[in-house]
């Protein structure tokens, strides 16, 4: 699948200039801030030099060295000019006063018996220092609408609701269409009706078919939900606007519930067009009682279906949700109404991924050697994404080893880089845990040899992948949508073919089989609990949601679970054990070529049974 999207080069420019504003009122409320501070600061230092305490002024004043005082209405400091020759500027002092009442009564009969001149001073008052005062009074105030305005912003308030495509401002189109999407081509076919209907809308309505107002498309992640909706409206050449889940939900409580509407609010005012939220499960999981964040959600989902089931007839608002868990949405959010109809994405079948490889394949070199069909059977369960990955990584490798043309070996290795790990081939490993690890991968692979159900081995190597010391790499001939009971029984002996090698072989065990062991037990409690396999308990599902649920069947029970997995890893333990035992020679002829060359292809191992 292909993603022709094209940034909103406006709304781009919109945000920088909104960041642009944000930054230049942040600095211009620090340099406020900061000249302020500078000019208290300078008043207050020369304040500093010609401060004189208050009990120094009584002192002065009885020892007869002050000369004259000066008092300015509505302040509290006197300026005193102490006895003495020089300067007069430099012989004054201020002095800050409890009260200047009672200070005139504490020294009136000095100042009356000395002759101290005394003067009243009608001083006005400084403008610049008014205003200092003003600013300085107001700078919590401004530091904190600006302090509003980031987190506005960051919030999105009074901003668009949903990123728009092919809209009336210029917007470009999605640029997607049904040619761009392959190995869907069932799920394309159920949607383009929808196309048709936003299309020739009248046609439908003189017909008496409702207006579809929603439909859910849901699978696992890169499948293709989003590209599907953006094809659907570049068919149609109506307006889309995206939006995700997560972007309803903010810190403010109601706002989620208020972008709500103003994002429908957008959609009629453009109609018709398409509504597309991704990842609805953000807001669309389950209402609860709980309070706090859990309010805020369930505002936000009864705003949303309350739009949802208010369209009136005649707007043609397509809404288009995608969710990776649709078990968690609202059951009032699927019933007929809001989602008319959900969609299963799945992930692409053999067909499917061919056609997905080759349209990935346009704008890209390859070599004759390279063969799509087999690509195809050898990446089963591969959605879209993961296939489009596999040729990007495929092409920079061949750019890292300088090959002309993507090669097919580039393709194995890119798959081996995305499932099992980056290769690690200057990591350092003794050669005790080199032999460990060789004879671990030829357990697994001589075990699955022995197995009818287990399918072909690939490759075999002790050259490290990711958190892997070495891999057994299996083909994947076909796609498969139901497991036999044989089948997981078989593939739990192939899981424990490493440790059974270990033990047999080395007459020891080691950390390397965890995994091996946590996916054996997995297949086993699943046979017991969910696909109902065993004979004693019964094809029963003991696959619950709470586990208090599973007191309805007893201890009884769950004991027998507990032990019927422990019996069904014991005997696959010791199936594994058996076929290396009676195929000893093979194991260590494997193991030893593992050792001398680290790799081993199919047709290498296949060599090994030949003989």
């Amino acid at each position: 699948m292909r993603n022709n999207e094209k940034p909103n080069k406006k709304k781009k420019q919109n945000d920088k200039e909104n960041l642009k504003t944000i930054i230049l009122l942040v600095l211009l409320a620090i340099v406020l801030a900061g000249a302020v501070f500078a000019y208290y600061t300078n008043i207050k230092e020369d304040k500093n030099e010609k401060e004189l305490a208050f009990t120094e002024l009584i002192t002065s004043i009885n020892e007869g060295k002050i000369e004259k005082i000066e008092m300015t209405t509505g302040s509290a400091a006197v300026k005193v000019t102490l006895a003495g020759e020089g300067d007069e500027k430099d012989r004054e002092k201020t002095v800050v006063v409890p009260s200047i009442q009672a200070f005139m009564e504490l020294v009136q009969e000095k100042v009356d018996k000395d002759n101290i001149q005394i003067e009243l001073i009608q001083k006005p008052v400084n403008p610049i220092l008014k205003i200092s005062d003003a600013l300085f009074s107001l700078l919590p105030t401004i530091l904190l609408v600006v302090l509003m305005l980031m987190i506005f912003k960051m919030q999105g308030l009074g901003g668009d609701s949903g990123k728009v495509y092919g809209g009336e401002d210029g917007s470009k189109p999605t640029g997607v269409r049904f040619n761009d999407i392959a190995g869907l081509d069932e799920e394309k076919d159920e949607l383009i009706e929808i196309v048709d209907f936003l299309k020739k809308p009248n046609a439908y309505l003189e017909m008496g078919a409702k207006i579809p107002r929603g439909i859910l498309l849901y699978g696992k992640p890169g499948t293709g939900k989003t590209l599907i909706a953006k094809a659907i409206a570049g068919e149609a050449g109506v307006p889309f606007i995206s939006m995700s889940g997560s972007e309803f939900i903010e810190m403010f409580a109601g706002l989620g519930a208020s972008r709500v509407r103003k994002l429908f609010e957008k959609a009629k005012k453009m109609s018709p067009c398409i509504i597309f939220i991704d990842e609805i499960d953000a807001i669309g999981s389950r209402r609860t009682s709980n309070s706090g964040s859990e309010t805020e959600n369930n505002q936000t989902l009864n705003q949303l279906l309350v739009e949802m089931d208010g369209f009136d007839t005649n707007e043609t608002v397509i809404v288009l949700a995608a969710t990776n868990r649709p078990e968690m949405l609202d059951k009032a959010l699927l019933r007929p109404g809001r989602f008319d109809r959900q969609i299963t994405i799945p992930a692409p079948d053999l067909l499917g991924r061919e056609n997905i490889l080759k349209l990935h394949s346009e704008n890209k070199k390859f070599a004759e050697d390279v063969d799509f069909k087999s690509i195809a059977g050898d990446t089963a369960g591969f959605t879209g994404a993961e296939l489009a990955n596999v040729l990007n990584e495929a092409a920079i490798l061949a750019t890292r080893n300088k090959h002309k043309e993507i090669t097919n070996l580039d393709i194995e290795n890119a798959v081996k880089k995305i499932t099992v790990g980056l290769e690690k081939t200057n990591r350092v490993i003794s050669d005790k845990d080199k032999k460990l690890t060789a004879y671990h991968e030829a357990g697994h692979a001589v075990v699955s040899k022995f197995l009818p159900t287990q399918t072909d081995v690939k490759e075999v190597s002790i050259i490290p992948r990711g958190l892997a010391g070495g891999y057994t790499m299996y083909k994947t001939n076909e796609d498969k949508f139901y497991v036999s009971r044989t089948e997981l029984l078989e593939k739990m002996v192939a899981l424990m073919g490493g440790r059974a090698a270990e033990k047999i072989a080395l007459n020891e065990i080691s950390t390397g089989a965890s995994n091996d062991i946590e996916v054996a037990t997995g297949i086993a409690k699943d046979m017991l609990t969910v696909y109902g396999m065993d004979d004693s308990l019964g094809p029963i599902s003991l696959k619950v949601d709470d586990p208090y649920e599973l007191q309805i069947f007893g201890d009884k029970v769950i004991d027998q679970v507990g032990n019927q997995i422990q019996v069904l890893i014991d005997n696959a333990y010791v199936t594994a054990q058996k076929i290396l035992t009676q195929n000893m020679d093979i194991l260590d002829r494997v193991a030893q070529t593992l050792l001398e060359k680290e790799k081993i292809t199919s047709e290498e191992f296949e060599e090994f049974f030949k003989q």
